[in-house]
């Protein structure tokens, strides 16, 4: 016989599975194959700010108020990022990749699940330090218009320019940080040259298709919250997306070690996950 907690828990998976199934047929967005584990915190998160007794009360207000839907999304967002964070992967991306880059005419670049911005205005100062800038163009895509409109403004706190700044110098910038940026009191506003070879677009890694054909292809913490069933689906539509020896940059706790087309790329640093489509023979 069940417990009274087991009994509980059961009923949360069927409402959270109910609660899925609402955001899909109300919103058209698909979040069933994130992982479960996630979607719990988010909804229980939103619960506890909002008020709410239950998921099934949580339903209810998601299916009658737009504008709480709204909050739901930016809950289940993934908007964690930073300039060049992570910096020693910069650094691969400077040493092994950049110089593949340059025997190209021209390059595209998409910056898959970019929330804000910030890596993306990473990839483009990089990519102006090594004098790639110019003949490059980048497509920063999201399905959060929330983010996408804050990563189009480039308008960051200026609380955060400090450490900002150290991730560039530990990243290999050849300048001053200070260079690509303009205070304002309580926020700086990026160079807006920066902006020129870069694309806001909306793009949903769940339901939409390839975007092609690029040189190199960043999605950088993103998986980790995708099941495998999703990972696998995403990772093939990266591949489809990629040029033979285009680039695909993962994040630090992702891999493609154990994915369905793992042998359809190169190894080029497992410790950044930095990987390359391979050429058809």
């Amino acid at each position: 016989m069940k417990s009274p907690a087991e009994i509980r828990i059961a009923t949360e998976d069927i409402e959270i599975e109910l609660f899925l199934q609402a955001v899909l047929l109300k919103y058209g967005y698909d979040f069933r194959n994130y992982g479960k584990a996630h979607i719990k915190r988010r909804v229980r998160h939103r619960m506890s700010v909002s008020g709410l007794p239950s998921v099934s009360a949580l339903i209810h207000k998601l299916l009658y108020d737009p504008h709480f839907y709204q909050e739901v999304l930016q809950d289940l967002s993934i908007t964690v990022t930073e300039m060049f964070r992570d910096p020693e992967f910069y650094k691969t991306l400077r040493q092994e990749v950049v110089p593949l880059l340059k025997t190209w005419p021209f390059i595209k670049i998409w910056h898959a699940g970019c929330a804000s911005g910030e890596e993306v205005y990473s990839m483009a100062i990089l990519l102006h330090e090594e004098n790639l800038l110019r003949r490059a163009q980048i497509y920063a895509t999201d399905f959060n218009q929330a983010a996408l409109n804050k990563a189009r403004q480039g308008i960051y706190p200026i609380d955060r320019i400090k450490e900002y700044t150290h991730n560039y110098q530990q990243a290999g910038g050849k300048s001053s940080f200070s260079d690509y940026y303009n205070a304002h009191y309580d926020s700086v506003m990026l160079d807006k040259q920066l902006k020129e070879n870069i694309v806001f677009a909306d793009h949903n890694l769940v339901t939409d298709g390839v975007f092609g054909e690029m040189n190199l292809v960043v999605c950088r913490n993103v998986l980790i919250y995708f099941d495998k069933e999703l990972q696998n689906k995403v990772l093939n539509l990266f591949f489809e997306s990629l040029t033979p020896g285009g680039f695909l940059c993962l994040g630090s706790k992702e891999s493609l070690r154990f994915a369905a087309n793992a042998g359809s790329f190169e190894v080029i640093s497992e410790k950044q996950r930095v990987y390359r489509k391979q050429f058809m023979e």
